[in-house]
């Protein structure tokens, strides 16, 4: 099974970060959210390997969001699910927070698919709002 998915990461402190063809990015101690798709053959498999990556168990990297969870400042504090629904773009566009430009929006015309969120709780509140699925979350509440 399939869908869009949310990961919330945790940038513990500011860092500078070369992210593969795009060059140098700054991202502050915040919360971000990257909204992605995972229609392909493995479905929500992808979100495995999203916390493998995280959890430093992976060293390649295929998506720009891969440069960022690979970074030991960098923690996944939660994932939602969106199943069986194809809303990447709608969603990049409507969760709270200011875009990073460019990221993770290669394949379409969406400005970026990272939000600089104002906080973890908002970002899952509007996640859940919008009718995502908390899948896991990290931090205690």
């Amino acid at each position: 099974m399939g869908g869009t998915y949310v990961l919330a990461i945790s940038v513990d402190r500011p860092l500078s970060l070369e992210v593969g063809a795009l060059g140098m990015f700054d991202f502050a101690a915040e919360t971000y959210a990257y909204v992605g798709s995972a229609f392909g053959p493995g479905g929500f498999a992808r979100l495995d390997r999203h916390r493998e990556l995280a959890r430093g168990e992976r060293d390649v990297r295929h998506w720009h969001v891969d440069y960022l969870l690979g970074h030991e400042a960098t923690s996944l504090a939660a994932t939602v699910r969106f199943p069986d629904a194809d809303r990447e773009c709608e969603l990049a566009g409507v969760l709270p927070g200011e875009t990073v430009p460019e990221f993770g929006a290669s394949d379409c015309d969406c400005r970026s698919h990272l939000l600089e969120t104002p906080s973890l709780e908002t970002l899952l509140d509007a996640a859940d709002d919008a009718g995502g699925v908390l899948e896991t979350r990290s931090r205690a509440d």
